[in-house]
């Protein structure tokens, strides 16, 4: 079964902009899903533009919706303390009544200029990759026992450690909100594979998609785990002027096998752009 959402990126708009979307959107049962991203800085039209924090707008929105599935596509590892960002997190399955999806990735690179800045600017620590990774895997650790224990724990690793620690109150969902993870990189994969219910991929290369599905599948049979369970996500980004080639886009992402779609929606946000993502993409797919 293919489920459809929608992504607004919380850049160049304004709260009433997002709000406006989401509140039709929410009243749109084609669309099952909506989504915002998780940056400091923007990341498109002016550097010094307006750009709004991913968790805090994300409860808001959660609080004036009713249907949708909500959540990040994808939250940064780093910009966050493990044991913070799964107390935030329940705070918003608890706001939405049970409909937060966690997603989760390691954080951008450090050789993307922009992502860069972001770190530097709000005075976080920026590692090599291969370091983020090790420290996503760490952190879901962690933020599945939190959502889970009933019983303080201390849990000593090599990026992450607590003492003590304790989520009350759990997530409404049991035993926890699903987990997203996006990312394409090999070792990224690789905690997919253990940690991940859905696993997410930006759109515009298919092949490449494919292949890195495959991988996937490798190792989920190398831990034992069935490839079946992690569903596979692609996000694909929205043109008004070409409905067409975005149908064409979608078929395609569906054939290759994800069956999780959601479409980017850039802004400004066109009058009833739910009802037209619905009507012109959806609905024809």
């Amino acid at each position: 079964m293919t489920s459809f959402g929608i992504a607004t990126a919380p850049q160049q708009v304004a709260y009433d902009d997002v709000l406006r979307v989401w509140s039709e959107a929410d009243a749109v049962p084609e669309i099952e899903h909506a989504w915002l991203f998780d940056h400091l800085f923007p990341i498109g039209g002016d550097p010094a533009g307006p750009i709004l924090e991913g968790w805090t707008l994300l409860s808001a929105l959660a609080a004036q919706t009713a249907r949708l599935r909500v959540g990040l596509l994808v939250t940064s590892n780093r910009f966050r303390p493990p044991a913070v960002l799964a107390k935030i997190a329940a705070t918003v399955d608890m706001v939405s009544g049970g409909r937060l999806d966690f997603g989760i990735g390691a954080g951008s690179r450090p050789s993307i200029p922009w992502a860069r800045r972001e770190y530097d600017a709000h005075g976080l620590p920026y590692h090599g990759f291969g370091d983020s990774v090790s420290a996503l895997d760490e952190a879901l650790t962690v933020i599945r026992r939190l959502w889970t224990e009933d019983e303080p724990f201390d849990f000593h690793g090599e990026h992450v450690d607590v003492t003590g620690a304790f989520g009350n109150p759990k997530p409404v969902q049991r035993p926890y909100p699903p987990i997203i993870i996006g990312g394409r990189a090999t070792s990224t994969l690789r905690v997919v594979a253990k940690h991940a219910d859905v696993w997410n991929i930006p759109g515009g290369d298919l092949a490449d998609a494919v292949e890195r599905s495959a991988t996937l599948d490798r190792f989920c049979v190398e831990i034992g785990r069935d490839p079946a369970t992690i569903t596979r996500s692609m996000h694909l980004s929205a043109s008004y002027d070409d409905p067409s080639s975005n149908r064409q886009k979608i078929r395609e992402a569906i054939e290759a096998g994800f069956s999780h779609i959601v479409l980017g929606l850039p802004a400004p946000y066109p009058t009833g752009v739910a009802t037209w993502v619905a009507d012109e993409l959806i609905t024809p797919t």
